[in-house]
């Protein structure tokens, strides 16, 4: 009888690993906590100056102008805090019972709420009893869910990379306001009228301008440095590709649109008020919110290309799939040519049986 070959066993390196590329869970946004609190802390500044501006100024029509003035500094604050508060019970909600989206977007939304009720109830027991108390008391609240809501999203990291580029960029304007008569002076500020508007479209787009720098490289540095953290946790983490740097640079000028749009809406009453002071007011008010908008388009396309280009600079020359084919072609020449040796061995072996 013949003896059947004995099949050999198949090796364990030709088993396609597939469990190595797997995370091991979701992956959290680090330093979520020092986040919240950071961002806390500067919701409770904002509150507590606004709060000090109101008090300190007369009643009544002074009194309407501060608020309105001092109400996206709150709003945008609020948004920030509710993000990063959101963020980090998420964090803690995904460490207990795992990656549920359902569950992470209600948490959000919760730490939102508490975040805004929170900022609302100081408001009307710490501000003067007016008819602006309650408009900046609910615009706040507002915001703050909105930013909880916004934190919903599935990846943290992109969302913890958003919430501390944009409070970057708010501690940078207000240290920015320094040097705004400074450079007032240096765009040619002199005692005509246009000469002092010149210089203020030219100080306002370097302040913008900078702070989408700022905007980017803040978010590109939370991503790397998440990214490290990430890989440390589990090495299959799978790698954030652009499009999250491109968000994450995006992101504060994104967050500062969707202030504008809350303080337009919630706050139009008050804003409303204030512009029906005098005509200098109304012209004022208007002016403020242009500059705005165009602030918050200018920080995101800026923050978006900083970021971009940072994480461009980070990659390395990598095989392409036309290498594939000159490395196939040069891998058949090599063969056609050991075919043909042999080939022409075995027909000098028939031609001369002696060799």
């Amino acid at each position: 009888m013949t003896k059947q070959p004995a099949r050999a066993p198949a090796a364990e390196s030709d088993q396609p690993a597939v469990d190595a590329a797997i995370p091991s869970g979701p992956t959290p946004a680090p330093g979520a906590a020092v986040l919240a609190l950071l961002a806390l802390g500067w919701l409770a500044a904002m509150l507590w100056s606004t709060r000090e501006a109101i008090t300190s100024a007369a009643a009544g029509v002074t009194a309407i102008s501060l608020s309105a003035f001092a109400l996206p500094g709150v709003i945008s604050a609020a948004l920030v805090a509710g993000a990063a508060v959101a963020l980090a019970g998420g964090n803690a909600l995904a460490r207990r019972y795992g990656d549920r989206a359902t569950l992470r977007f209600v948490g959000a939304i919760g730490a939102g709420m508490v975040v805004g009720l929170a900022a609302a109830l100081a408001i009307n027991l710490t501000y003067f009893d007016t008819s602006t108390t309650n408009v900046i008391a609910g615009t706040t609240a507002a915001a703050a869910i909105i930013g909880g809501a916004v934190a919903g999203a599935r990846t943290a990291p992109v969302v913890g990379a958003v919430a501390s580029a944009a409070l970057g960029t708010l501690l940078f304007v207000v240290a920015f306001s320094r040097a705004r008569d400074p450079l007032s002076d240096l765009f040619g500020a002199g005692d005509s009228q246009e000469s002092l508007v010149d210089a203020a479209k030219w100080v306002s787009r370097t302040e913008s301008l900078l702070a989408g720098l700022v905007a980017g490289l803040l978010a590109f540095g939370y991503l790397t440095w998440a990214r490290r953290r990430a890989v440390r946790r589990d090495p299959g983490t799978p790698a954030l590709r652009w499009p999250a740097y491109l968000l994450a640079g995006a992101g504060p000028g994104l967050l500062l649109l969707l202030a504008e749009v809350i303080i337009r809406i919630g706050g139009r009453s008050l804003l409303d008020l204030a512009a029906a002071l005098s005509e200098a007011d109304a012209v004022a008010q208007t002016s403020l919110g242009t500059s705005r908008v165009d602030n918050g388009i200018w920080v995101l396309f800026v923050g978006a290309l900083t970021a971009l280009v940072a994480f461009g600079r980070t990659l390395g020359p990598t095989h392409t799939e036309d290498d594939e084919p000159a490395v196939a072609a040069a891998t058949d020449t090599a063969s056609d040519a050991g075919d043909t040796d042999t080939t022409a061995d075995a027909d000098a072996t028939e031609a001369d049986p002696a060799r």
